[in-house]
């Protein structure tokens, strides 16, 4: 007697649940770009025409550079900090057992669900009463402890995902732990890694309340964004930044989710 199979069919209810959803999340991030080349300052239909004007104006901005090149050094220390820091965490959560493992991933974890606001006051309580001036650094420091459970989360499910026998191999073989991670598991995990660094680099680019609270006289980008908000007249060259800003994470976690999805095919035996 032959087995049958039954495919079931997406619900159609379902279906157009997924559209509405992704439509009240998207639809209105659109109307960014779209009223970045309205020549208007007020943001309204119908459009008055079509300029690129506040995008030349962008180029000639000098504060919002230097806040761009801040925003730039912050999110490549943070996000290399937070993934060397996620690489050593995944591999402890899965090669070994360690006492006390799960109350201390959840410790680690918790970046996550406390907001941001309770993270910020308490980092700029704490940096106040050890005497760190605020900086650039704070900053770094602030946005590698959020960045941290993204790194571990991304990397758990690379280490997990090719077959340790390989590492028990190169053991086997002569080969010291160290030399082992670098030769054998780095170059398997390599795509996890680059996957994790951008993404944390994005969040890091676009984190505002934590560099609010702890940037000092060196704004980042978005805080500089928010200052600019004050002023209507500059209102479109914000939109026209916002639009290039979104275009590029955009870009940016798409091609970490695809190194990340190539790594996880690569590993998958008969692949």
């Amino acid at each position: 007697m032959k087995d049958v199979t039954y495919i079931e069919r997406p619900s159609r209810a379902l279906f157009i649940y997924a559209l509405i959803y992704l439509a009240f999340l998207y639809v209105p991030v659109l109307f960014l770009p779209l009223f970045s080349f309205n020549d208007s300052l007020y943001i309204s239909f119908p459009l008055k025409g079509f300029t690129t004007k506040w995008y030349e104006g962008m180029l000639h901005n000098q504060p919002m550079f230097a806040a761009l090149l801040n925003s730039i050094k912050v999110g490549l220390a943070s996000s290399t900090f937070a993934t060397t820091l996620g690489i050593f965490g995944a591999k402890a959560v899965t090669r070994y057992r360690l006492p006390g493992q799960k109350p201390v991933l959840f410790v680690i974890m918790l970046p996550l669900v406390i907001p941001g606001i309770i993270l910020g006051v308490a980092l700029l309580i704490l940096v106040n009463r050890i005497g760190i001036e605020l900086s650039l650094y704070t900053v770094t420091l602030g946005h590698t402890l959020i960045c941290v459970p993204f790194a571990i989360v991304t990397l758990i499910s690379r280490f997990e995902g090719f077959d340790k026998a390989m590492e028990e191999a190169s053991v086997d073989l002569g080969e010291n732990a160290w030399w082992t991670f670098w030769r054998v598991t780095f170059p398997m995990v390599f795509p996890g890694v680059l996957a994790s660094f951008l993404l944390c680099f994005t969040i890091s680019f676009d984190e505002f309340i934590m560099a609010f609270f702890l940037a000092g006289t060196e704004p980042t980008l978005p805080i500089f964004i928010y200052g600019q908000l004050r002023f209507p007249a500059k209102l479109p060259g914000v939109l026209a930044l916002g639009a290039c800003i979104l275009v590029a994470s955009f870009f940016v976690v798409f091609f970490s989710q695809w190194i990340k999805g190539r790594g996880a095919a690569s590993s998958t035996p008969g692949v």
